[in-house]
Order: C-alpha cells, then structure tokens, then sequence
C-alpha cells in the first residue's frame, strides 16, 4: 500500500526535516559555527559564574538561579506531555479535526484518515523528543545544584566548578534542543492546513532561531564580555 502522499507533501516534508535537523547538525557539531551563537557565548557566562562560586560563602543566591533554571525546564517538559495527550486525542476523531482546521481558508485538511494520521504522528514524534530533551536537561540541572553545593571553597574548589559549569552547560543544551522542537512543532502543525504552509513555516522558524541565535542584540550583548 501506498504511502497518501503527494509530491508536495514529500517536498514539503522534506523541507521540514532539513530544517530541523540540519539546523541542529550544523550549529550544535560545526564549532566555527557554533563558537559564533549565543549558546557558546552563554557557555562562557556559566563557567565565568561557576568560576566565582567557591570564593562565596554564601550559596544561597546560586542554588536559587539553578532552581529558576529547573522550573523553566520543569514548565517545559510538563507541557509537552499535555501536548501529546492532546495529540493522542486528536489520533481519535480525525472527523473533528478535520471540522476545525477545514474552517481556516485556502486549508487543504487531508480526508484520508491515514494521511491525518501521518501529521499526527509527526507531532507526536517532535514532542516526545521534546519531552525527553527537557527532562534530561532537568535531571543535569539538579545534579549540578548538587555539585554547587558540594563545591570547596577558595581555589581548592576551582576544579570541582568546572565541572559543575560543564554539567550546567549541557543541561542548556538539552534545554535548548527542546526548546527548538517546540518551534519546529509550531511550524509542523501547519502540514494539517496545507503542504506549502509546512515550508513556509518551517523556513519562517529558520530563520527566526538563526536571528535569535546569531543575529540577535542580545547575542551582540551577551559576546561583548569575552572580546579580546
């Protein structure tokens, strides 16, 4: 049995998965590239403040961001699994999905139930990924509270903070991989309407993470202290 895909659906599709994945190959395992992004340029801001933490006494502030950092991750993660119940439902009743979104113009909604299904399931695939991600970058997150607290102090303590700034630096990782499934969940749900919206919306992402990413104030702010 066929696949119910048209050639602009694999185009489409195509495109989609080119833009999730090959963003993330390119920027995360090219290191020119990635030396460039405001995730290496926030790497060297955690290992500046993990550098900083054995030569206070009081911790307290520390443990507090890493737990401002954990409920973010924890907010996350807690959602996508809402989400995929979400998606688990609308698996169900094709025929209701198919009524709301067939409401917005120019939507070409799939009639065939194993073509809503496909669409689905590609959601469902994003935010599980998403999901996994977030609880990894979590679970790092709370190690490295652990780590903080059991940091020696003075400069006794500076090789046990490298290793907690490398711990909290691929917890942000993760976090930001999951951040990124979200967005290009965003961009999938628009394969429901239509395959041409799935590539415009999947380049829009694109190109919205490269500007936040590479071309953002922030990164520009954020590179300033580690010039020269």
């Amino acid at each position: 049995m066929l696949l119910p895909l048209s050639p602009l659906d694999g185009l489409a599709l195509a495109v989609f998965l080119a833009c999730w994945i090959g963003y993330a190959a390119v920027v995360d395992r090219v290191p020119r590239i990635h030396a460039r992004s405001v995730i290496a340029a926030m790497d060297q801001h955690r290992r500046r403040w993990m550098r900083a933490v054995p030569y206070r006494e009081n911790r307290i502030a520390d443990i507090s961001i890493i737990g401002n950092l954990m409920t973010s991750t924890s907010f996350l993660a807690n959602t996508s699994i809402f989400i995929l119940g979400a998606l688990v439902a609308m698996l169900g009743s094709p025929e209701l999905g198919s009524r709301i979104f067939g409401a917005v113009p120019f939507a070409e909604v799939p009639q065939d139930s194993v073509a809503w299904e496909m669409r689905i399931f590609l959601l469902i695939l994003i935010f599980v990924r998403a999901f996994f991600e977030l609880t990894w970058a979590l679970r790092q997150f709370n190690y490295c509270s652990i780590c903080v607290g059991g940091l020696p102090e003075g400069a006794a303590g500076e090789p046990a903070a490298a290793i907690a700034a490398e711990v909290a630096n691929r917890a942000a990782r993760h976090f930001n991989t999951g951040l990124r499934a979200y967005y290009f969940g965003l961009a999938a749900l628009a394969w429901i309407l239509h395959p041409v919206a799935l590539i415009i919306a999947s380049l829009l992402v694109l190109r919205e993470l490269h500007r936040r990413e590479f071309r953002s104030v922030v990164r520009d702010a954020l590179a300033l202290p580690n010039q020269g």
